[in-house]
């Protein structure tokens, strides 16, 4: 009950005063907006790119680690891609879009958030290591898998998809970030120790407006219809994902436990809101997607606490 209390219902809480503030029309849909545009172009990215500069990479990058997780979400893709066309008779870019609410679990927001307050600062080596990997990856994946799904037959050439790809990748102020941080680490962080004061300014900032403003955004959300496939996605990333990263990073990999904590933690998240962006560039799975981000997220309040028992 404590993991519940003290670690859990605090972050779920910051996401309820949002969602209640701008239930309450205490906050304008615009200003929440402002609130995530400042959250996800700046605030997240100062955090990942401090974070990348300073991780010891040959400690953070466990081929383990990174198999155990990205394992099981890319299980949660086929899963449910596959179970979107057999089952539900829907066309591939649907299955596409599904199937991307099933891989893309919210590393970033919740996944941080949860696993520093259940074991500290000092346990995100391997949050970071996973989400250095995980929107760059998982992007381009899911970009590459729909357009090759909406082109098939118009022979979209190969050197135009790979820009595209490129584009919506790099154009990404996350994917900025982590590279810049690669690029300061690599160089052996030369910068002076005004400037990471500034930093650490905005990107202490960078969690709790952004779970604020993800609850805000929530309101936005209505579960309506589909409740087939939102069922199958939220099992997907609430059961599914965290499953196999377990079983692999226990019974296959042997992880350590500060490497195992954060792979699951991480792996059991709802899907982030980026699931219900990709669909709505592609203008596919729409409705699906929104409704399992809500559905999911609420949810996880207590498949979580049920993960973080299974956790030494």
């Amino acid at each position: 009950m404590s993991a519940l209390l003290d670690v859990i219902l605090p972050v779920f809480l910051v996401i309820g005063f949002g969602y209640a503030a701008v239930r309450a029309q205490l906050l304008a849909e615009p200003a929440v907006d402002g609130l995530m545009r400042f959250a996800q172009n700046f605030a997240v990215p100062c955090l990942l790119f401090r974070s990348i500069a300073h991780l010891d990479l040959s400690v953070a990058y466990d081929l383990g680690l990174m198999t155990s997780f990205y394992a099981g979400a890319f299980a949660g893709f086929f899963a449910c891609f596959f179970g979107t066309m057999l089952i539900f008779r829907r066309p591939m870019p649907d299955a596409v879009a599904i199937g991307f609410a099933g891989l893309f679990s919210n590393s970033l927001l919740l996944g941080l958030a949860i696993t520093e307050r259940a074991y500290g600062a000092a346990a995100l080596e391997g949050n970071y290591a996973i989400i250095s990997l995980h929107a760059p990856m998982l992007y381009g994946f899911g970009i590459a898998l729909m357009e090759w799904a909406r082109s098939r037959g118009r022979g979209l050439s190969g050197p135009r998809l790979v820009r595209q790809i490129g584009r919506a990748i790099l154009s990404q102020s996350l994917v900025i970030g982590i590279l810049l941080g690669f690029a300061v680490n690599l160089a052996g962080n030369p910068l002076p120790g005004f400037f990471w004061s500034g930093v650490d300014m905005v990107a202490r900032a960078a969690i709790p407006v952004a779970l604020f403003g993800l609850g805000g955004v929530l309101v936005r959300y209505r579960i309506e219809g589909d409740i087939g496939p939102v069922l199958m996605v939220t099992a997907a990333s609430l059961v599914l994902h965290p499953a196999i990263t377990w079983v692999l990073g226990t019974r296959v990999f042997d992880l350590g436990t500060a490497a195992l904590r954060s792979a699951v933690v991480t792996a059991a998240m709802a899907p982030g809101v980026n699931a219900y962006m990709f669909a709505h560039m592609y203008g596919v799975g729409k409705r699906v997607n929104a409704s399992a981000v809500l559905v999911a997220t609420a949810l996880s309040i207590l498949t979580t606490w049920g993960w973080l028992h299974l956790l030494p």
